[in-house]
Order: structure tokens, then sequence, then C-alpha cells
């Protein structure tokens, strides 16, 4: 089965850091090209970054670039999204997604 298990988000205060990650399996993660996205309450699905299968290549979206990056270890099927100088509009879930899947998300506040 594919899996996706995101952990470490959590409350914290803006200005904040948090350090995420995604754990994948049941798909070849090291040659798949991995996204994030967000969902705040009562918003559609933002698209938040992407990073390619080498992760040598990342993008951002305007509301996050300079303040967001992320990073993986193929080793390891790991994603690793860190979100820095949060605002209280980042509040959201936020999700690691393959092309054909994405995972049950972890919960971000920032307040």
């Amino acid at each position: 089965d594919v899996q996706l298990v995101e952990s470490g988000g959590g409350l914290v205060q803006p200005g904040g850091s948090l350090r995420l990650s995604c754990v994948a399996s049941g798909f070849p993660f090291s040659t798949s090209l991995m996204r994030r996205v967000r969902q705040a309450p009562g918003k559609p699905f933002e698209w938040v970054s992407t990073i390619n299968k080498g992760g040598d290549r990342t993008d951002y979206s305007p509301s996050v670039q300079g303040r967001f990056t992320i990073s993986r270890d193929n080793a390891k099927n790991t994603l690793y999204p860190q979100l820095s100088s949060l605002e209280p509009e980042d509040t959201a879930m936020y999700y690691c997604a393959s092309p054909q899947h994405r995972g049950r998300g972890t919960q971000v506040t920032v307040s």
C-alpha cells in the first residue's frame, strides 16, 4: 500500500519555525517529483512547493518564497519541508503529495 506519513506539525507563534517530515512507502519515491500543498479552513487547496526527483530543483509559491524550503533524502524515502517566519495566514493542514497520491496531512497553527 502507498503511504505518505507526515509529522512535525503543531502550534507555533508568529515568526516561529517548524520542521516537518513526510515518510513515503509503497511507490518509487526516488524517481517521483514531490509536492507540498496546504488547505486552510474554508479555502481550496493551495500549492506550496515542488521538488524534483533528484532534489536539486525546487519551486515555491510566491506566498511562501523565501520563508519555506523543501529537501529530500531518497535513501530514507523522506521529504523535509522547513517552515520559517510563520504567519497566522500560514495556518492550514499541510500535505505531501506524489503525482498520484496525497498523505493525510499535518496541522500547522500559527497563533
